[in-house]
C-alpha cells in the first residue's frame, strides 16, 4: 500500500478514494541508537550501507541457535515505526528485525527508478546483516507482502518461511483495469488512476511493479492473512464488491508460493491486519517460525 498521512489507496486499495503518496511518522522499536549485545547482534536501530545508500534497520529480541530471524517488511508509504507494535510483541520469543526500504522512513532516497530486483538486492543486504547464515522468516504487509512473494522463489536458500499480511495482489493492475472500466467517474477513477500511477513508479520508493505469475518457493511454510472487513464496497459502492472479490482472489493466488500454504481471514479487520488483528498476526508468524525451527 502507498499512503499519505491523510490518504491511502495505492497498491492496497485502502480507503478507496485517496491517492497521495507520502509516508507517516511514529516511534521506533528500541530507540534511535544501536546498542551492541555481541559482535554484530544489536538492539535498536542501525544504519547499514547498501551500495552507497544508508538503510535504516531496527532489531529487537534475542537470537537463539537453531531459531530463525523474523524480518518484517512494511507496506508502501509506511516504515518501521508502523511495525513497532507487532515487532515488540514478536520479540518476546523471537529475534525480529525490520527495515525502511529506500525512499521510506529514515533510509536514503533512491537515485532513480527501482525494480523488484533492486529492492530485492536491499533485502538481501539486510538479511546478510541481521540473519547471516541463520534461516529467515519474512513477513510482509501489503506492498511488502508482494515484495517477499516475488523475492522468495528466487532466494530459496535464504527464505525458510513466509507470512503475507493482506499482500498486494500479484495481478493488481489487471484487477483494477477489469473492475473499474474506462467509463467510470468520480472516486472510482481516482482510485484506479492513483493505483496505476503508483505501479508505474510514482511513489516514494520510485518502485515500478508489473503483474506476474506466482512462482513456487518450494515447500516452505507460508501463511496468508487477508482482511475481513469489506471496506471497499463502502468507498466505491458501484465497484467495491468486484474489487473485494479480486483482492480475495489475489490472496488465494499467493497460496501457490508453497505446497505448505494456508489462508486465514482476520475477521473485522481492515487492510492493516497487524493493527486490527495483532494476536492473529503474531500467532501466524510464530507458527511459521516454530515450523522452521523444528525443521532444523
Amino acid at each position: 500500500m502507498i499512503r499519505h498521512r491523510r490518504t491511502s489507496a495505492v497498491f492496497a486499495l485502502c480507503c478507496a478514494v485517496s491517492v497521495a503518496l507520502v509516508g507517516c511518522e511514529g516511534s521506533s522499536v528500541g530507540g534511535a541508537d544501536t546498542t551492541a549485545n555481541q559482535e554484530d547482534v544489536f538492539t535498536g536501530t542501525k544504519k547499514i550501507d547498501v551500495d552507497g545508500k544508508s538503510v535504516n534497520v531496527s532489531c529487537s529480541g534475542e537470537a537463539a541457535e537453531g531459531e530463525p530471524v523474523v524480518v518484517l517488511l512494511h507496506g508502501g508509504g509506511d516504515d518501521v515505526e508502523d511495525l513497532a507494535g507487532i515487532q515488540e510483541a514478536l520479540s518476546a520469543e523471537n529475534r525480529v528485525c525490520s527495515y525502511d526500504r529506500l525512499g521510506a522512513g529514515a533510509s536514503d532516497k533512491p537515485d532513480g527508478p527501482q525494480t523488484m530486483e533492486t529492492t530485492g538486492n536491499v533485502l538481501t543486504a539486510v538479511l546478510d546483516e541481521v540473519a547471516g547464515d541463520a534461516p529467515a522468516v519474512l513477513a510482509g504487509h501489503s506492498l511488502g507482502g508482494l515484495i517477499i512473494g516475488r523475492y522468495a522463489p528466487e532466494h530459496q536458500d535464504r527464505v525458510a518461511g513466509l507470512v503475507l499480511m493482506d499482500a498486494t495482489s500479484p495481478t493488481q493492475r489487471a484487477d483494477l483495469l477489469r473492475e473499474i472500466p474506462e467509463s467510470a467517474t468520480g472516486p472510482a477513477v481516482q482510485l484506479r488512476d492513483g493505483n496505476l500511477a503508483g505501479f508505474d513508479g510514482q511513489n516514494p520508493e520510485l518502485l515500478k511493479i508489473t503483474d506476474g505469475e506466482v512462482r513456487s518457493a518450494g515447500d516452505v511454510p507460508v501463511e496468508v492473512i487477508q482482511h475481513g472487513q469489506q471496506y471497499l464496497a463502502q468507498g466505491v459502492p458501484e465497484y467495491g464488491p468486484g474489487l473485494e472479490q479480486a483482492w480475495a482472489d489475489g490472496q488465494r493466488k499467493w497460496l501457490a508460493l508453497s505446497s505448505d500454504s494456508n489462508l486465514s481471514t482476520a475477521e473485522g479487520s481492515g487492510h492493516h491486519v497487524y493493527r486490527d488483528a495483532p494476536d492473529l498476526v503474531v500467532e501466524k508468524i510464530q507458527k511459521v517460525a516454530g515450523q522452521v525451527a523444528e525443521q532444523g
